[in-house]
């Protein structure tokens, strides 16, 4: 009867598990259909202004008068890292840090060696896993839940007016891109300097356009607008992919679960079958031996 009531417990503890991740994938579903509407309306408008830039930085010829185009030696970097603020989403955390220490240690090794390397941590997985490594420069856990655009706006404006200023030489962004519900892309993006039309390159956009007052000033008007839009398009590609890795890791973790019922309802019947025979079996010889 031992083996019966353990089993009997486990059961009742795995039921427990399978109706909470069940209820979580059923919330991180919900929470990924709008992720992925907002991802999805976004990013048209993001990859037009991407390719204006690119139209008007090939018009503007010379890029000595745009500061935020000067490609310069990167001895002061900073890491813009966007993972979660919470776990049970698989590996979606873990490679984000995973690909930050590579990226520290062998892209970056003699600028962190000289400790101009810094990190700006979006999320609490990121932070508690990297802050005691490396010197973290801003760290935004709100965000996640509530993906204001005016808070993005300040993150930018730090990060460009430290490039303005030569405290910042290059930035990088690491996050997850969104492709579908089941799938994420590892991506280490160019944040800064801007990388415009290079010599010998053509433009995306064919047509000629008369650009008034001159390509140069629009650039200026519009670069801060491009840059806090970029910013903003990879913290909901990372909402969106979160979501998506939760959701999937959850179908999986209720699928395990009911896979370890079936088999220990199995052994629970087995067990109470060869329970009832051996009960049956000792009523039999009792009944035998008064017989006799």
């Amino acid at each position: 009867m031992g083996n019966l009531k353990e089993i009997r417990t486990r059961i009742s503890s795995i039921e427990s598990t399978q109706k909470i991740t069940s209820s979580m994938k059923l919330v991180s579903a919900a929470k990924l259909r709008r992720a992925q509407t907002a991802i999805q309306y976004l990013r048209p408008y993001s990859e037009k202004l991407t390719e204006i830039l690119h139209n008007l930085s090939a018009s503007a010829g010379s890029m000595e008068e745009m500061p935020l185009f000067e490609q310069r030696t990167p001895e002061k970097v900073v890491i813009v890292v966007i993972t979660s603020n919470k776990g049970l989403c698989g590996a979606f955390n873990a490679n984000i840090i995973k690909t930050v220490n590579h990226l520290v240690e062998e892209q970056y090794a003699a600028q962190h060696a000289a400790g101009n390397v810094k990190l700006v941590c979006i999320g609490k997985k990121g932070y508690e896993q990297l802050h005691a490594h490396y010197p973290v420069m801003e760290h935004n856990d709100d965000l996640l839940d509530t993906p204001e655009f005016t808070t993005i706006a300040s993150i930018c404006d730090q990060l460009t007016q430290g490039f303005l200023k030569h405290e910042i030489d290059k930035v990088d962004i690491v996050y997850n891109q969104f492709l579908n519900a089941a799938t994420q892309r590892l991506t280490v993006e160019g944040f800064l300097p801007i990388s415009g039309i290079e010599d010998g390159e053509q433009s995306p956009i064919t047509q000629d356009y008369i650009i008034e007052p001159s390509p140069e000033e629009v650039l200026t008007e519009l670069i801060p607008k491009i840059l806090k839009n970029q910013l903003y398009k990879t913290l909901c590609d990372s909402i969106a992919s979160e979501h998506g890795a939760r959701m999937i890791s959850m179908t999986k973790a209720t699928d395990n679960a009911t896979e370890i019922l079936r088999d220990l309802r199995l052994k629970y019947n087995n067990a109470r079958q060869s329970s009832i025979t051996n009960e049956l079996i000792e009523i039999v010889s009792g009944a035998e031996a008064l017989k006799g």
